[in-house]
């Protein structure tokens, strides 16, 4: 079995919770608790692969001050960087997100830079309040070598199955192509991953 560790995320109010349940439950549920950050798992078969895939949803990351993302970094096989296209605060704090993981890649694989990281406009269905234009995300993409698609998790179920599959895809297409970067083998490693990502784990 194949594991998978993808990691949402953006900015306070910016639907991360909201699009991987999504994903994993069909339901949308609009508000969420934001003070504790949890690990969504959930066994699936992609292309006749059985996958493991554990969902990092953190509590609200500040959209202030210096970004750190050390342990997502280390933990992560790619990311989902989303932000509301109803407020421009979130889309600057996706670019500072993208900023930061870019940073962190020099030296790496372009093609693992490239595939592992989508960047998401959510609230689709908000559009009448529309800050952030469609031609800004995509620059935004091209801009940091990823993909880049608008969606809204409240109305667009197939749409977020269909992004979510395609992340999947390509980091199970980086696994063939390259051993994982990840030090899965060192305890030490392992113990720290799970002391700062162990603390709530949900199953659906």
């Amino acid at each position: 079995m194949t594991e998978v560790k993808l990691a949402v995320l953006g900015g306070s109010g910016a639907g991360k919770s909201a699009l991987a349940v999504r994903f994993l439950t069909r339901r949308f549920i609009g508000e969420y608790a934001s003070n504790a950050e949890c690990i969504y798992t959930k066994h699936l078969c992609l292309d006749g692969r059985q996958i493991h895939l554990e969902i990092y949803d953190p509590c609200s990351q500040p959209q202030r001050g210096k970004l750190s993302l050390t342990d997502e970094l280390h933990w992560a096989d790619g990311f989902i960087i989303v932000y509301d296209i109803s407020d421009r605060a979130s889309f600057a704090f996706a670019k500072a997100l993208l900023y930061r993981i870019r940073e962190s890649h020099i030296g790496a694989c372009k093609k693992m830079v490239e595939s592992s990281i989508f960047l998401v406009g959510n609230k689709q269905d908000l559009c009448h309040m529309r800050e952030v234009g469609w031609d800004e995300g995509q620059k935004l993409a091209i801009d940091n070598k990823c993909q880049f698609c608008e969606l809204s998790a409240a109305e667009h179920y197939q749409e977020v199955v269909a992004m979510f599959t395609k992340v999947l895809r390509n980091i199970t297409s980086n696994f063939k192509m390259k051993e994982k970067r990840r030090p899965s083998g060192s305890k030490s490693m392992a113990k720290l991953i799970n002391n700062v990502f162990g603390k709530r784990r949900k199953s659906v």
